[in-house]
């Protein structure tokens, strides 16, 4: 097993991996900002290194402070948790040039799946379900209203280097189009350093399911089950829970199949999730991406299949074998995932402040994973998330009531949150039923 790990992120992801490596008996070594000192990733972890102030360009995406922490602590390896530089190829590279273990996919795969135009088509290639859209970027807006008409209104207009639902925007008609495409290329330049812009199929009802994969040490890809994410608020989860209460067991047979293929046509090694948009008219299922990372959501998934993914991502790195028989992965109950953001239960806008209340709520089948405690303060300068309030039972029914009773008890004061949203959506009857889709949010609003 790997002897020394620096954690190359901050929050509730450092602090989950960082209590994993402990519990391993792996020395932890926090990376963090000025603005992040106090938070609990910082005190719990076996060393910390301040790497700059809180501008992440300066301090969480420095990728010469992060490597220096790495040198000087005698680090002998990089988990770069999801966000910041955990998808950024040439830092991947640039950590195993070091000699450091990289625990994520290879940069070759990180690379060719960073692009979703090059994405789509190594997995059209691969006999994996794509949505109809260009082969190439829209070269400019002629071009772009061109492959519009072929597809068909409306569509989607997507950034081709994007993630994280953001750089997306739906055209109904060519004069949307006109407006999105030039929306989107700028706010790609700006954001991801590249304005390719991809045009697909939008569909108005979908439902976003996602795989979670694992490359092993050996090569075998395997799959461990699905997770429907499709309350979303601006193509952001806020919602995830395993299995998805839209698949089938003859679907699910075809989603883990689909998403194995993927794994397997770019040579995939550790952790990564294979997202598809699901058509619930049709059954009809397309690849979306490939986050080639672990993600926000990864425990629902944990808790339904009974491992620990992180530990999981630690020993593919070191070569080791899996904890779990790849051939006899059993999924058991349900497990739910809500994601406790600092903003508006309404309007969802960031609403960052110092927490004065910080109570979590305990109880079988409850799991938090948090960043903070009482005392902190939620910074503007990162991401909204405070926590993940995760629960898990025999069934979705089970699973339901007691994510309702956390919420009830989970105490918070200080910054704005979203357990009331969260209250509200779990007396919803088209949540409660399962047969939701991704403009739920939009309909309770």
């Amino acid at each position: 097993m790997i002897e020394s790990l620096l954690v190359a992120n901050r929050g509730e992801i450092a602090r989950r991996i960082i209590r994993t490596a402990k519990r391993l008996g792996v020395r932890a070594i926090a990376v963090h900002s000025e603005a992040d000192a106090g938070l609990p990733f910082v005190t719990e972890a076996d060393e910390a290194v301040c790497v700059g102030p809180a501008n992440p360009a300066q301090s969480y995406r420095n990728t010469e402070a992060i490597l220096a922490a790495a040198k000087s602590t005698g680090a002998q390896a990089i988990h770069p948790g999801y966000g910041f530089l955990s998808e950024n190829a040439e830092f991947a590279r640039t950590v195993e040039a070091g000699g450091l273990i990289w625990v994520g996919p290879g940069a070759d795969a990180i690379s060719a799946m960073g692009d979703k135009i090059n994405a789509r088509n190594l997995m059209a290639a691969a006999g994996v379900p794509v949505a109809p859209g260009t082969t190439d970027p829209a070269a400019d807006l002629d071009a772009a209203v061109a492959a519009a008409a072929e597809i068909g209104y409306p569509v989607m207009v997507k950034a081709a280097a994007g993630g994280g639902g953001m750089g997306m925007g739906v055209a109904v008609d060519e004069a949307a189009l006109r407006t999105e495409y030039d929306k989107v290329r700028s706010f790609a330049e700006r954001m991801f350093g590249d304005g390719s812009v991809l045009i697909e199929r939008y569909f108005p009802r979908v439902r976003h399911v996602e795989v979670q994969i694992l490359g092993l040490a050996d090569g075998r890809v395997v799959a461990l089950g699905e997770r429907e994410c499709s309350v979303q608020r601006r193509n952001q989860k806020l919602v995830e829970e395993s299995p998805s209460p839209a698949v089938s067991p003859e679907l699910r047979s075809r989603f883990l199949a689909a998403a194995v293929r993927a794994g397997e046509a770019v040579g995939y090694r550790n952790a990564g999730t294979v997202e598809c948009l699901l058509d619930p008219t049709t059954g009809e299922f397309f690849f979306l991406e490939m986050n080639t990372r672990l993600q926000v959501e990864h425990p629902v998934t944990e808790l339904v299949y009974g491992v620990d993914l992180v530990e999981e991502q630690l020993r593919v790195a070191a070569g080791l074998a899996p904890t779990f028989d790849p051939d006899a992965l059993t999924p058991r109950g349900h497990a739910i995932e809500l994601r406790i953001n600092a903003e508006d239960p309404k309007r969802f806008l960031p609403g960052p402040g110092g927490i004065t209340t910080w109570v979590e709520p305990t109880g079988e089948g409850v799991r938090v994973d948090s960043g903070y405690v009482a005392g902190n303060t939620v910074t503007p300068f990162y991401d909204s998330l405070m926590a993940k309030l995760i629960v898990s039972g025999k069934d979705r029914a089970e699973a339901i009531a007691r994510a309702k009773a956390a919420v009830a008890s989970f105490e918070l004061a200080g910054p704005k949150n979203n357990l009331p949203f969260f209250a509200e959506l779990l007396e919803n009857p088209e949540f409660l039923s399962g047969d939701y889709d991704t403009g739920i949010v939009g309909r309770m609003r």
